[in-house]
């Protein structure tokens, strides 16, 4: 049956031959829920209409001129069917009020809400008359009709728009030719849902107004902030029209949208920083080629986090200027200051593209709130800042000098390391023997007793990329706040051991007291230890004076048998290689 039922009474000898398109299967079973019993009198004479459900809310009632898609069942009052559009699997479609229903329809129609359900009684006169339709309704028939409104617009709608959440904070609204990430739901009027991004656990991204959407949602995108969530309401001449959208959606279709936007950028974007907090005093500014170390919190535009180096208790670090990290961060790390916190926005064509990474979506803006620790350049050297230098300073500490002194060792970002002062002892080291890292070698250089300075220690001259596990980050700039209390002037380079006196003519008969032209160990170490004891050599400070002694003898030890002969024994000015240089 073609929906005879519907048909207005001039075409009732056309109507059998008439074909509607099927255009929606309903949610509804093919047989509607059934009509309460009870029902007002009726005199016959206009239209009866029983409101059998009303929904809560009812946003807009059909008027004559809309067009409407509804559900129904035609019946005679005997309850016998003559058609259904249940049957057919697909709705009714019309203009009211323009003769396109008989005049009965018509009537009932108006006033009706999308998902309100009418129980409709026609009298002839109002129907098909005394003629009928041959073979389907007869004379003179009074007709019932289970009506149920699906859907209502009218050529005159334009996109409605209802926002329900808007974020105070709103820097930026979508714009033509913006490029958007945002969820939906798509639902008919009825409510009942067609599509949705969240069941496919993927955002819809899309530029907006170039012709990528359907006009009604490329025009209800428009001035949305990140963050947003609203409503659009798109009638069928701004979405799939007559023709609909596959099986989905039907012809002539209004279409309501739940949007929530997470995403919005411009191809023209460049990066955005936020200064949030820069130190007042900022000596030096990174600069491309600088290796940097920084904390981080990654996040999307709506906040969601994909990454943070506070999780992993570890800073990230990395050079910048030379690609190592994606270009919008590679731009946004240069010109801080350390201690600086910014906030770079990165859009996705300086951040990680289309095809996004890991917990990063393709085409997804990137917003990194940074903590910059420390940076230094591969061509730093040691930094000196000296604080306070005695009037009377002119004897200067060098390589060999025997030194003791006391530090606060700090990173750049002023976390203490480690302090000589807490621990009530001070440092001691031999200068240039290699005993602390090259920059305090450095650093401790031409300083006298009582001088105290900062000395700032770039990692290669440091602890380098390791560190030290537990103490000193990796590739960490060091600070230490240093004063000398101490200077014994070492021995010249190369020496353990010098004389103050002129040196006897006849050491090896001296030492070799037991004159067997034989000296031991025992007779080498009693006799130096003698000399330094009486003020007539001195041994290397800061050393073990056994070790140096020990160092000695096996130096004049040629041939390694445990004693030393006159032929053996030498003095350095005598020696003819390195290596022996003691005496």
């Amino acid at each position: 049956m073609a929906g005879l039922g519907m048909l207005p009474r001039r075409w009732r000898h056309r109507c059998c031959s008439l074909l509607l398109p099927a255009l929606l299967v309903s949610w509804v079973a093919c047989q509607a829920p059934p009509v309460p019993a009870g029902e007002q009198p009726w005199d016959g004479q206009d239209v009866h209409i029983e409101r059998s459900f009303v929904p809560e809310q009812c946003a807009r009632t059909v008027r004559s001129g809309d067009f409407v898609r509804y559900h129904y069942h035609g019946t005679f009052p005997d309850g016998s069917k003559f058609d259904s559009s249940y049957d057919r699997g697909s709705t009714f479609n019309a203009f009211v009020g323009k003769g396109q229903l008989i005049a009965g329809m018509d009537k009932a129609l108006v006033g009706m809400c999308v998902n309100e359900r009418r129980f409709v009684k026609i009298p002839p006169k109002l129907a098909y008359g005394s003629e009928g339709v041959s073979g389907v309704i007869p004379p003179n028939a009074v007709l019932h009709f289970d009506v149920l409104l699906i859907d209502l617009w009218n050529s005159e709608d334009e996109v409605q728009i209802q926002t329900y959440l808007k974020p105070e904070k709103c820097t930026r609204t979508i714009q033509v030719s913006d490029f958007v990430r945002y969820h939906y739901n798509g639902t008919f009027l009825d409510g009942t849902l067609f599509d949705s991004s969240h069941n496919r656990m993927k955002t819809y991204d899309t530029y907006v107004g170039i012709g990528w959407l359907i006009p009604g949602m490329d025009k209800g995108l428009l001035g949305m902030c990140v963050g947003e969530k609203r409503i659009i309401t798109i009638p069928p001449y701004l979405a799939y029209g007559e023709e609909g959208d596959g099986k989905e959606i039907p012809g002539q279709a209004s279409l309501v949208f739940d949007v929530a936007l997470l995403d919005l950028h411009n191809p023209k974007d460049g990066i955005t920083i936020e200064n949030q907090q820069v130190p007042e005093s900022c000596e030096r500014k990174s600069q491309a080629g600088d290796f940097l170390r920084y904390h981080y919190n990654g996040t999307l535009l709506d906040g969601t986090l994909f990454d943070s180096s506070y999780s992993r208790n570890h800073t990230y670090d990395t050079y910048i200027g030379k690609g190592y990290v994606i270009a919008g961060m590679d731009e946004g790390l240069l010109g801080v200051c350390i201690g600086e916190k910014r906030r770079i926005i990165i859009p996705p064509h300086l951040g990680y593209g289309e095809e996004g990474r890991g917990k990063i979506p393709g085409s997804a803006v990137l917003v990194f709130d940074i903590h910059v620790i420390d940076f230094h350049n591969p061509l730093d050297s040691v930094n000196i800042t000296t604080h306070y230098k005695p009037s009377n300073c002119t004897v200067l500490s060098k390589k060999g000098d025997y030194l003791k002194y006391h530090y606060n060792a700090s990173l750049l970002d002023g976390t203490l390391l480690d302090s000589t002062i807490s621990l009530g002892k001070t440092y001691n080291i031999v200068l240039g023997s290699g005993q602390v890292v090259l920059g305090m070698d450095m650093g401790l250089r031409d300083m006298c007793v009582g001088e105290r300075r900062t000395v700032i220690i770039p990692p290669h001259l440091g602890y380098g990329e390791a560190g030290v596990e537990g103490e000193v980050p990796g590739s960490a700039v060091l600070v230490f706040d240093i004063e000398l209390l101490e200077l014994v002037s070492g021995l010249p380079d190369g020496y353990m051991f010098v004389w103050h006196d002129d040196v006897s003519p006849n050491l090896f008969e001296e030492i070799d007291k037991d004159n067997n032209g034989e000296v031991f160990l025992e007779e080498f170490s009693e006799y130096i230890q003698a000399q330094v004891d009486s003020g007539k050599g001195k041994l290397a400070p800061g050393f073990d004076s056994a070790k140096i002694v020990k160092n000695m003898f096996t130096n004049q030890d040629r041939n390694g048998d445990g004693k030393i002969t006159a032929e053996e024994f030498k003095l350095k000015d005598q020696e003819t290689t390195e290596g022996h240089d003691e005496l």
